[in-house]
């Protein structure tokens, strides 16, 4: 990293809210009413492909245009789990969390602002909760944590690995190339149960939007799950990053 902490945190606001934004904004087009991308609410489409790649390049390029200047966290839980492995100072993990969480939350904002006449069309509850947060479709928070714990686990170990892999030192954008793609695949094959989030911000700052603004047909924001989300991804990101030191050094 070559920036000021200053720099590094505009870096963390922007870099997460560009995350938000195309990988939400891919859910709304997916699922809203009388969109591009979706004639009727739901999945009827094939979306997911479209949700995947949205937060496959909502990652990727942030990744591009920022890593050298934050290390293009952009998620809550790699911030904790790389403090407390030892690789990015305690002093300055409030400060990105707090950009990360801002970051996320005027994203969803502008995809409100851009998606409310679908809004207003569409009826379906659960569908508007989608484009901001994620739930358990099984209704079990215990299925819920195992699946954003483990999701996250794999999704830190594969990019400790790219970034730090002998065939990338001289290449980084191919590691960032390489997340986007680990990213897309794991919406793809992980993402059945919950979404996923994978990253406390990305789900509690546009829950949070949801939570407190006039959105047409919002119904519940499910705080109740909300924990979820939050708890299960740093828990996998510690897990994760440690497997990696132990096998394979830091």
């Amino acid at each position: 990293m070559t920036g000021s902490w200053e720099a590094r945190y505009a870096a963390e606001f922007f870099g997460t809210l560009i995350l938000v934004l195309l990988g939400n904004g891919a859910v709304a087009n997916a699922f809203l009413k009388n969109t591009t991308g979706n004639d009727d609410p739901g999945l009827a489409n094939g979306g997911w492909l479209l949700v995947a790649s949205g937060y496959g390049l909502g990652v990727m390029l942030p990744a591009m245009m920022f890593g050298s200047i934050s290390g293009n966290h952009l998620n809550s839980a790699i911030t904790i789990g790389q403090a407390v492995i030892g690789i990015f100072p305690w002093a300055h993990v409030a400060p990105y969390l707090i950009w990360q969480f801002l970051g996320a939350i005027a994203g969803q904002c502008l995809i409100l602002a851009l998606y409310w006449p679908h809004y207003r069309q569409t009826t379906d509850n659960e569908a508007v909760l989608g484009t901001f947060a994620t739930s358990d479709h099984a209704n079990s928070q215990l299925n819920g944590f195992v699946t954003e714990m483990v999701g996250t686990a794999v999704l830190i170990f594969g990019a400790m690995g790219l970034y730090r892999g002998m065939f990338f030192h001289q290449n980084i954008d191919i590691a960032n190339i390489g997340v986007g793609l680990l990213i897309a695949a794991m919406v793809i094959s992980l993402g059945g149960p919950t979404g996923p989030t994978l990253n406390p911000a990305r789900d509690l700052g546009p829950r949070l939007v949801h939570a407190l603004f006039p959105v047409p047909n919002k119904g519940s924001s499910h705080w109740e799950y909300s924990w979820v989300p939050v708890v299960a991804p740093i828990v996998g990101a510690v897990i994760g990053i440690w497997i990696y030191k132990i096998f394979f050094g830091l």
